[in-house]
């Protein structure tokens, strides 16, 4: 994210964020919202899949999963390559989303059940959702 100085920066020492730059950061997180992105990111992590290697990996339609991944690479995270009649996708940034999804581990492991428990995007939401 682009960091600019300002009065606050001086108060604080901190760096105030760009407003674009929270726009970026925002579609990121938005893109990585959904569990199954984040479970193929994880399983990209062990190395290169074909689609038909996720579908077996998270029982999901062969549809479904194309879509997932073309939103992944529509953010800029996987990017694919022909291997005879298959695609076979990988990381783009392989470092950084490991870095990634290691501090969202940290940081919930820090907050614990807070972000499950939150009524507006946690888990409990979703349940209670699904009950109405």
């Amino acid at each position: 994210m682009a960091m600019t100085t300002n009065s606050r920066e001086a108060e604080t020492g901190h760096a105030a964020v760009e407003p674009d730059a929270l726009t970026a950061a925002a579609c990121l997180f938005q893109g990585l919202s959904e569990p199954s992105r984040l479970t193929i990111l994880q399983h990209l992590l062990t190395g290169e899949h074909r689609v038909v290697d996720l579908v077996g990996h998270l029982g999901l339609a062969q549809s479904t999963v194309s879509k997932h991944l073309a939103c992944l690479r529509d953010c800029g995270l996987v990017t694919s390559r022909p291997e005879g009649r298959a695609t076979v996708w990988s990381l783009s940034h392989e470092r950084e989303v490991l870095d990634l999804l290691a501090a969202a581990e940290r940081l919930l492991a820090a907050t614990g059940d807070a972000v499950v428990l939150c009524p507006t995007y946690g888990a409990v939401r979703g349940s209670q959702e699904a009950r109405s």
